[in-house]
């Protein structure tokens, strides 16, 4: 029996700002290029870039009221910036995929993690 495929998130964690136009149109040439080669040995699921902290809605449950807030969840200096998920035989390989995200993305974080 072949073990089944994990799902993995590589969470892409950046400082607040916006980068250089310059800087992000290269970052997104290579993101495309990575995307279609995950694609290309099927382990691309899903990615997606997120708009800023600030855009945020936080909802809280109370009770039976529904606390509802603009804005981040907390203050920080880095913030949820994008994310892929992949499929993956082992750790070892979405760590591989990671790397090669954290390349594209130096010197942004990158931060791997199974799903349940």
């Amino acid at each position: 029996m072949i073990d089944a495929m994990k799902q993995y998130l590589l969470s892409i964690y950046q400082p607040d700002g916006a980068p250089e136009p310059d800087v992000l149109a290269e970052i997104r040439n290579n993101l495309d290029a990575l995307n279609d080669e995950l694609r290309a040995e099927g382990a691309w699921v899903f990615a997606g870039g997120l708009h800023p902290p600030d855009t945020a809605t936080v909802l809280r449950a109370g009770g039976e009221e529904m606390l509802v807030t603009d804005g981040p969840f907390i203050e920080a200096r880095e913030f949820l910036g994008g994310f892929t998920i992949i499929t993956a035989a082992d750790l070892d390989d979405a760590l591989r995929w990671g790397r090669r995200l954290a390349s594209i993305l130096a010197p942004l974080a990158v931060e791997v993690r199974p799903f349940q």
